[in-house]
């Protein structure tokens, strides 16, 4: 039976250590789903369960958390603050309804407050600040506050704020109720008189300014409302909450709330919260044909897949969010990427790694099933209405390093392990890379990566060690020569012979370039083939190094054969040589990769960026204000590809994780002569 509970789903997102997985862990107490408190440092959070997170300390995955209330279904969907799981974050956001975003009330807004915010905003999630950790005696809201209206504009909305004296809060004012509450040990609101100027200083001074800056903002939502607060009429409980709400989804109010998580202070003011102002499941989604379809309870079903587990137990697991209808176990559904049908297992309703088989899933309900033949991504869909939604876009992975099995013989265990996360991790990547050979493994960033490696050794029992990857140098020449290649051997019976001569010139081209000007049958025409096989084999390394030859044209001009030794591998053979002389005398020498860089910084990294890039040999073609975030530089430049393996953790580092980049290969420029002789000393390739 469908049930009539309202559902809402709220992605819990912030920087690294803004206290989001503490939060949840208070609501989930408060709200009498767990008997007990867990805490991050006894790794016994229901939201940090895994090993990997247990070792960390901190979230690396997006976790879902079921937290029944009484009259409401809540989904708290707790996501990684760390800027190198940020894929988990888009995740989790893109399944919410509502995006409660945690600033530490002692450090304040950083970089993964705004990247949260972002994200919120780019997907058109409302979203509102809770300004945690108030227990600490460092802690200062009102600074925060202020540094959330600078940062984020005039649609920060004071909603819930702290009494305090003597650097302590002694309790916290709902401004939509105009009352005072103090909490007991168990987080039980208790009310108290409003705060006056004896309290703490100013405080009464400071409480009329926010009461007057939450009406203004209630009265921006409705013109009735504005007319109301100009005429300096008092609103109503009611009509502040209906100006609250409407203000959250329209995106012009976002609320500031604050708690303390550890002592459960602000907690219950934080639940109330979220059944009057976080709105519940949209309405309407938008499908990737740009139709509007409804998704109502009693629409066709319709289901997206926004996060994919992998688990060497259990197998690949599923989460789902019920956009339309219903679903059970064993429906068949439509897969719209593929156009197969899938059936339903068993759903499972999920609080950290505890399950609930449940038999039905409404609209709203989010669930986890395993062992289906599905993707992250993916809609299942009625057959009768079949709509594929537009996924999220994920960050594109930056940090590249080379994988290498730490004991012979488990490549394809780590390529089945590989295929699996994958499927997992929608900002991951696993390919050879052609040139070398190697096999790259790229993501986010170094956590990121080691994070993978871990998993690999503790999930799947496969160990990698991760080294950074060579470089595709490449070896050509630069003046023209001419070479003769003899090649004769005699041992009885039929001999070998062949011999050639070929001109050897630069050219412009990744391929080698084979001509033929032999006059007079000196060579005959059928063994023009093997010459030009024994170049190809031949230029596919070099003399220098072992790097294959580019910009190489061979002239076949003149030869020599014997009408009984001659064959086809003795020519072959003779070419061989006169390759091997010719590189010798046309002056050789190394190529390196070039890249072309686009690079985004804040505008004041601007010069240390530019310096950076000149160490490391880069060409700066130009700067422009950034199109996608304000206060930022898009510098464009050329720099070698050798120069740039710990870019990626440079750029987080002198940005604090605002700078993105963009780094693709373009062409091939010799590589200066002083670090010619370090490159042949210590480079090998493999070209077997």
């Amino acid at each position: 039976m469908i049930t009539t509970k309202t559902k809402k789903n709220i992605a819990l997102a912030g920087h690294a250590g803004s206290g989001k997985t503490t939060l949840c862990e208070a609501l989930l107490y408060r709200s009498s789903t767990i008997e007990r408190m867990g805490k991050i440092a006894e790794e016994n959070t229901v939201s940090d369960y895994t090993a990997e997170e247990m070792k960390r300390k901190s979230s690396v995955y997006t976790s879902v958390a079921a937290l029944p209330l009484q009259k409401l279904d809540v989904n708290i969907i707790d996501t990684p603050g760390m800027l190198d799981f940020a894929g988990e974050m888009v995740s989790g956001i893109y399944a919410s309804d509502c995006v409660m975003i945690t600033v530490s009330g002692k450090s304040g807004v950083k970089v993964g407050t705004h990247k949260a915010y972002d994200q919120a905003v780019k997907m058109q999630k409302p979203r509102m600040f809770v300004v945690t950790k108030l227990d600490d005696e460092n802690a200062n809201f009102y600074n925060v506050l202020t540094e959330l209206k600078a940062e984020f504009g005039s649609a920060v909305c004071p909603v819930i704020v702290p009494v305090i004296a003597d650097r302590r809060v002694i309790s916290y004012v709902n401004l939509i109720e105009m009352k005072a509450y103090k909490f007991d040990e168990r987080g039980k609101a208790v009310e108290t008189e409003m705060p006056t100027a004896e309290v703490s200083e100013k405080m009464s001074y400071r409480i009329d300014g926010l009461i007057e800056a939450f009406s203004e903002a209630v009265a921006e939502t409705d013109e009735e409302l504005f007319e109301k607060f100009f005429s300096g009429e008092p609103f109503t409980e009611k009509e502040r909450i209906d100006g609250i709400h409407k203000g959250i989804c329209s995106g012009v109010i976002t609320p500031v709330v604050c708690c303390s998580a550890q002592t459960l202070g602000g907690i219950e003011l934080i639940m109330r919260e979220m059944d009057l102002l976080v709105p519940e499941a949209s309405e309407t989604i938008i499908t990737t044909d740009a139709e509007e379809v409804s998704i109502t309870s009693d629409a066709p079903a319709m289901v997206y897949v926004f996060k994919t587990a992998a688990d060497p137990f259990v197998g690949k697991m599923s989460y789902m969010k019920v956009l339309s209808g219903s679903v059970k176990s064993g429906d068949e559904l439509v897969n719209a990427a593929s156009g197969s049908t899938e059936k339903m297992g068993k759903m499972v309703q999920l609080t950290g790694k505890k399950q609930k088989e449940v038999a039905e899933a409404v609209k709203g309900d989010i669930v986890a099933v395993t062992k289906m033949n599905i993707g992250t991504g993916d809609t299942l869909c009625a057959p009768s209405r079949v709509a594929a939604v537009e996924p999220p876009e994920y960050p594109k992975p930056s940090y590249r390093m080379a994988v290498a099995p730490a004991a012979r013989g488990d490549e394809a265990k780590i390529a089945n392990a590989m295929q699996k996360l994958l499927e997992s991790d929608m900002t991951l990547t696993y390919e050879q890379d052609p040139n070398t050979r190697e096999m790259i493994l790229s993501g986010l960033g170094e956590q990121h990566l080691l994070a993978v490696a871990s998993q690999l050794k503790y999930d799947f029992g496969v160990e990698i060690t991760l080294n950074v990857p060579k470089i595709a140098y490449r070896e050509t020449i630069r003046k023209k020569v001419k070479v003769q290649g003899r090649y004769k051997k005699q041992s009885g019976g039929h001999g070998q012979f062949g011999d050639v001569w070929i001109e050897f010139e630069p050219c412009l081209s990744d391929e080698l370039v084979f001509e033929e000007r032999v006059f007079g049958g000196a060579v005959p025409k059928n063994f023009f083939p093997a010459v030009e096989k024994g170049l190809q084999d031949s230029v596919k390394k070099g003399i220098l190094a072992g790097f294959p030859v580019v910009g190489l044209k061979a002239i076949l001009v003149d030869g020599s054969y014997h009408p009984v030794d001659s064959s086809e591998m003795s020519f072959k053979t003779a070419a061989a040589l006169a390759y091997k002389e010719g590189m010798r005398q046309a002056d050789p020498t190394l190529l390196e990769p070039i890249g072309t860089l686009v690079v985004s910084v804040p505008d004041e990294c601007t010069g240390d960026m530019m310096g950076e890039l000149n160490k490391r040999r880069g060409r700066v073609l130009g700067m422009n204000p950034s199109e996608k975030y304000k206060a930022t530089t898009d510098i464009m430049a050329e720099v070698p590809m050798r120069e740039m393996s710990d870019f990626a953790l440079l750029l987080r580092q002198m940005t604090q994780g605002r700078g993105e980049f963009t780094l693709e290969p373009v062409r091939y420029e010799p590589l200066p002569p002083h670090l010619m002789a370090d490159v042949i000393a210590s480079y090998t390739i493999d070209n077997e």
